[in-house]
């Protein structure tokens, strides 16, 4: 079965489709590509963008007009692009931006154009869609004066990775297309495997920019699925979780389909199963991602009433189809500890591996040591250490039980004693110094892992 993706960026309005476009759409659909959204350039092909979307139920229109036509955006036209811009399958106000590889239109014409167009989607509460080639800093300078408040993508991001950071402090997601599957793409690929869960699009740009094993063709949106691949591993996902990823996030930037409002009990990454069966927890760690979002690699998570031990291993079905079934979900599971232990036991009798991803307080909350309960029924566990020193730890994760670092220490020591793997992890953000924390881990006989800033389980 095909993952099901969304291609965020096609122009199905050029003629390089005249001759087979309805055959263009049908493979897409067998592609598993549910929604395909058509970005306009110029004039007529706005016109037949809308008239797809129309035509096609999974085809939406973004209107715009590109940096290489901005001299053509007189007042008519602009008229035009606000009428255009409230038809009801109408998602964006793009592909605009700025392009100064070719100069098709002058620099000043562009920015005046590009300007004008965020206006235009920022009073109709639009999303928009940006070019941005060889003018990095015109480009980011225009949204930081204009584009406050609008959300939006940079569209088949060619930039460096400082305008990727600067590009998503404000707001924007990353698209990546077809130039990722390039062999010569080391930075690019560098950027996919940086760009956080929730800022990540991926594209065709189609017909253009074909992918690799495809380059040489004509591009067409069912070729998307050669670039999940590749940023799928890159990111060291399959293809589904890529496709979840991305899916959610273009459903969210774009309003179409429908996003889950469910909160996930048991949730997969890769091939392990992840069990969210609480989102309370005794931290309030700056960088936990609970504070920005409730999806994890596309799952919700935000509970609105706890899982009984039942409901999760009914939620979990067969153990055995999983490397191991993790206890972690947005908030810390030892605090539902007779719960842990019904599950965990249910899981070894099947045949399952158990870990458990923990703050550490796992003692301090129950009032003794809970370690030898786990004994038999958890195979690894995994401590977030988060810090090298009590006064850090405080100060990062805001702990709402005295003595935390220290009873997180505590915790770790009494663990080695009787479960097979323990390891203690550390998010890496400013401030924390990672050689100290190596030490910390190393007095205490454990591995250290590393954690990006943003990426969970």
């Amino acid at each position: 079965m095909n993952p099901l993706l969304i291609d965020t960026h096609c122009h199905l309005d050029m003629e390089a489709f005249d001759d087979d476009r309805s055959e263009v759409v049908k493979r897409a659909e067998d592609a598993g590509i549910t929604y395909l959204i058509n970005a306009g350039s110029d004039r007529e092909g706005n016109i037949r963008g809308l008239a797809l979307s129309k035509e096609y139920p999974q085809v939406y229109s973004s209107v715009g007009i590109h940096p290489h036509d901005a001299k053509t955006l007189d007042e008519s036209l602009y008229r035009e692009l606000k009428k255009w811009a409230k038809e009801p399958k109408v998602v964006a106000v793009g592909e605009i931006g700025l392009d100064y590889h070719y100069l098709h239109s002058p620099k000043g014409v562009q920015i005046e154009a590009f300007r004008k167009q965020v206006v235009l989607a920022r009073g109709l509460a639009l999303p928009i869609i940006v070019h941005s080639r060889e003018a990095k800093n015109d480009t980011l300078r225009v949204l930081r004066e204009e584009a406050a408040d609008t959300p939006g993508v940079l569209h088949c991001f060619s930039g460096d990775m400082d305008m990727a950071k600067k590009a998503m402090e404000l707001g924007f997601h990353i698209s990546i297309a077809g130039p990722v599957t390039f062999k010569n793409a080391t930075n690019l690929r560098e950027i996919a495997k940086f760009i956080p869960d929730e800022f990540l699009l991926i594209e065709t740009d189609a017909p253009y920019l074909t992918p690799v094993p495809l380059r040489g063709k004509r591009n067409e949106p069912s070729f998307l699925k050669y670039t999940a691949e590749i940023v799928a591993d890159i990111r060291e996902l399959n293809i589904s979780d890529l496709a979840r990823i991305t899916t959610h996030n273009a459903m969210r930037l774009f309003k179409i389909g429908k996003i889950s409002e469910q909160g996930e009990i048991a949730y997969r990454i890769r091939d392990s199963l992840y069990l969210n069966i609480t989102n309370k927890c005794t931290n309030k760690c700056g960088f936990c991602v609970k504070f920005r979002t409730s999806f994890v690699k596309g799952h919700n998570l935000r509970l609105e009433k706890e899982p009984t031990a039942a409901q999760i291993i009914g939620a979990i079905k067969d153990p055995k189809a999983y490397r191991e079934i993790v206890f972690c979900g947005i908030g810390e599971p030892l605090l539902r500890l007779d719960v842990v232990k019904k599950v965990a036991k249910w899981i070894k009798g099947e045949g399952g591996r158990v870990r458990i991803n923990t703050n550490g307080h796992g003692n301090i909350i129950n009032g003794r040591n809970i370690i030898p309960e786990l004994k038999d029924i958890v195979d690894s566990i995994s401590v977030s250490l988060d810090a090298e020193n009590e006064k850090k730890y405080d100060k990062i994760c805001r702990p709402a039980v005295k003595g935390a670092y220290k009873g997180v220490i505590s915790f770790i020591q009494e663990a080695v004693k009787v479960i097979p793997e323990v390891q203690v992890t550390v998010v890496k953000i400013p401030g924390i110094d990672v050689e100290k924390c190596r030490v910390v881990a190393k007095d205490l006989g454990v591995e250290l892992r590393i954690r990006s800033f943003n990426v969970v389980g």
